[in-house]
């Protein structure tokens, strides 16, 4: 193999990593992005942050798992 043969090769290895980290840089930034539009429709549901009232005391105490 020629020299000019290794530096294209590493050349483009070094363009390779690079374009590899900023796909993961975007995907990173895209999955922050969507989890505070999660965090929003969340926070957006009415007494999402509250205790459920008026409710009798033995609602939530059993699980139907013959269903």
């Amino acid at each position: 193999m020629d020299v000019n043969g290794i530096a294209g090769l590493a050349t483009s290895m070094a363009e390779f990593s690079a374009n590899q980290a900023v796909g993961i840089a975007v995907l990173k930034k895209a999955i922050d992005s969507n989890a505070a539009g999660a965090l929003a429709l969340i926070e957006a549901i009415p007494g999402a942050n509250q205790a459920p009232a008026n409710l009798p005391q033995h609602l939530g105490q059993n699980v139907n798992t013959t269903a």
